[in-house]
């Protein structure tokens, strides 16, 4: 079992199974991927809003590898064992007008919110009112498509690819369906810290170090990512929670108004702007589907950490 590093010199911004590997390694080998981070560098600590509407989208993702693993053939299984992340001091969060998110629209200006990473928190460049435990996952991580052609990273799909789960931590095992030869795995778009749902479209961004360890699986079959992970669920989990909710046949359109409800709330009660508040939602807030059983009508909660506060 043979240890290998990738860096980030060539990053690719698509799936396609006829992208040449990188790497190729045994199965039991542990590689450590240099990752840029979701903008492929063109948002830096010096950069402002204007970085974030202006950027090269096709770049988005700026994923590194194909990893050819020997012996992965279509219809196994890649497990993949997340070992580590490293941060590398900052990463940030954004989003603008018409841009992705739950409710862009209801801003007049683009937003751009660097954060300082320091040890296991996350905090506001310029200012202390919030503290977000450090909880990195890879936002990205994918194998080839069963189809050739390329593809776009932004949504997810059969391969994994853009799936954004915060669960996917250290210590947690992914398994992902072999759907071409070798499987092809690429990794990227590391967040320090994410709600679940991402609300405002991003999450913490931010460049990082990741380990992973691969083991071709013959004896297990997945039509889709399956992975176990670590308890408890996020660190943030310390202080109780405040939550809001909405009801609504659209589970949509209720995430929109459970999302919006909770950004008032932290600008009424917390001295929050209203930029800031949404950031954090997305940063900190989980959504959840609390119920969808009672038509003509279902349930969305928004739940937020009160440690993340405490500052």
């Amino acid at each position: 079992m043979a240890e290998h590093y990738l860096d980030d010199s060539v990053v690719h911004a698509f799936w396609d199974r006829d992208h040449p590997a990188r790497l190729e390694i045994a199965s039991g080998d542990t590689v450590t991927f240099a990752c840029k981070d979701a903008s492929d560098a063109q948002i830096t600590p010096a950069s402002d809003a204007n970085a974030y509407v202006g950027f090269d989208a096709s770049r988005a993702h700026a994923l590194t590898g194909p990893v050819l693993v020997a012996g992965a053939e279509p219809g196994d299984t890649l497990e993949v064992e997340i070992l580590g992340l490293q941060h590398q001091g900052w990463g940030w969060t954004a989003f603008k007008p018409r841009g992705i998110g739950l409710i862009p629209d209801e801003f007049e200006a683009p937003y751009l919110q660097h954060w300082t990473l320091d040890g296991d928190a996350c905090r506001f460049r310029d200012s202390d009112e919030v503290r977000v435990p450090f909880e990195p996952f890879c936002g990205v991580m994918g194998v080839a498509p069963a189809r050739p052609g390329r593809l776009p990273t932004a949504p997810p799909r059969a391969n994994a690819g853009n799936i954004d789960i915060r669960g996917l931590t250290v210590g947690a095992t992914g398994y992902f369906p072999v759907l071409a030869p070798g499987a092809l795995f690429s990794t990227g778009d590391c967040h320090a810290a994410q709600g679940d749902g991402e609300v405002c479209g991003t999450g913490i961004e931010a460049p990082m170090t990741v380990t992973l360890r691969f083991r071709v699986r013959k004896d297990l079959a997945v039509r889709e990512l399956q992975f176990t992970t670590p308890s408890p669920l996020t660190r943030a989990d310390s202080a109780g929670y405040f939550a809001t909710t909405a009801h609504g046949p659209d589970l949509y359109e209720n995430a929109r108004t459970a999302v919006r409800d909770m950004v008032a709330w932290l600008a009424a009660n917390h001295g929050l702007t209203r930029e800031k508040a949404y950031v954090l939602c997305s940063a900190a807030a989980d959504l959840k589907i609390s119920e969808v059983v009672d038509a003509p009508n279902w349930i969305v909660s928004c739940y937020l950490p009160l440690s993340v506060l405490h500052g």
